[in-house]
């Protein structure tokens, strides 16, 4: 059921969201929390879409804000969607005028009570979520900054007014990256002298991943581009021979570790319904994605020389395997020489023992 409303107000649009329940047959609300989506006119089809998938797994309020901000009269208007394939509800609503710049006295009485709010801004987001005035609304503010462009995501401020509830699709990106090379070191322990991180140039995630190698291992890590997409290579040098996860093509990685075959390992990357579900999964502070960023910081201070001692590591730890391949090779090379000597002393031993058996 849809319902518009042309210069509504939020209480209007709380009664007809009632109206359309009951008209649905299901008065009783069976949802977990409120999703609060701030876009612009032009992507706001594909975030609701996102969200109502999101809401297959975690039913909620979905309330999608465009702010239209300008000279303009004041205004609200509204659409209300319940039912017709969408798990939960949601409500479009476009703000004109001065009401652009208050948004949070409209989305407000529309959260569902007793239960938490997720802001997300599917655009990029505001310099500092917690100080935004929805984002003080929310429970856990959702940024993306690969849907800006890299030089306008200043780390530095998300460093400093970073609040429990953060986080950014950037950094959910690499959930199954951090786990499959935390189980690499968890199987194969040894002593990591440096890191390497490739991806697009640019890549928002590659830079957190980098800052996220070096907080947890305390290694240099240098970061390399490639074609993409995306992230496409993580390797940790050892004195055994890098430990490695690369993904060329963006859905299968091969996972690598000196002394055993290489393995494929499914790695697609995911949409953003399916990153927006874990963000929903976990709603406590994420002090890693904290202590990450204040890395990033720590790494963007650093003069360029020393984000290239990786490449000592990786010549290092190239130079050993070549040696060890070197001499592998040198032994296989010299065993039919030994053998063809020991033959010939063994024949020789032979002959002249049956010479002095003629005698």
């Amino acid at each position: 059921m849809i319902i518009d409303l042309t210069d509504t107000t939020s209480s209007e649009i709380a009664s007809a969201l009632l109206k359309a329940r009951r008209n649905a047959g299901s008065p009783a609300m069976g949802m977990v929390g409120t999703i609060v989506v701030v876009v612009d006119e032009a992507s706001h089809h594909d975030a609701m879409k996102a969200a109502n998938e999101a809401g297959r797994e975690h039913p909620s309020r979905v309330l999608v804000a465009i702010l239209r901000p300008g000279r303009g009269a004041s205004g609200l208007d509204a659409e209300v969607r319940v039912g017709e394939g969408i798990p939960g509800e949601a409500v479009l609503l476009r703000l004109h005028g001065d009401l652009a710049k208050v948004p949070e006295s409209v989305v407000t009485p529309l959260l569902l009570p007793d239960s938490p709010v997720i802001v997300w801004w599917p655009g990029g987001g505001p310099r500092v979520p917690a100080e935004d005035p929805l984002g003080r609304l929310g429970r856990r503010r959702v940024t993306d900054a690969a849907a800006t462009r890299r030089a306008s995501v200043d780390y530095n401020a998300r460093a400093e007014g970073y609040a429990p509830g953060d986080t950014d699709f950037a950094w959910t990106r690499l959930t199954p990256w951090r786990a499959l090379m935390a189980a690499a070191l968890d199987q194969y322990p040894t002593k990591v002298t440096g890191a390497e991180v490739t991806a697009a140039r640019g890549n928002a995630s590659a830079d957190l991943m980098s800052a996220w190698l070096q907080s947890r291992l305390k290694v240099p890590v240098e970061q390399r581009n490639s074609r993409g997409p995306g992230v496409t290579a993580v390797r940790l040098f050892t004195p055994s021979g890098p430990i490695a996860l690369t993904r060329p093509d963006g859905a299968v990685a091969t996972f690598s570790v000196p002394g055993q075959p290489d393995r494929p390992v499914a790695l697609k990357r995911r949409t953003t319904s399916e990153l927006l579900s874990e963000e929903l999964r976990r709603l406590d502070p994420d002090d890693v994605y904290a202590k990450t960023l204040a890395c990033m910081v720590e790494r963007d201070a650093m003069p360029a020389d020393a984000k290239k001692v990786a490449e000592t590591a990786r010549k290092s730890t190239a130079a050993k395997v070549t040696a060890a391949g070197k001499k592998v090779v040198a032994t296989k090379k010299a065993a039919p020489a030994k053998k063809a000597a020991a033959k010939k002393v063994a024949g020789g031993k032979k002959a002249a023992g049956k010479k002095a058996a003629k005698r």
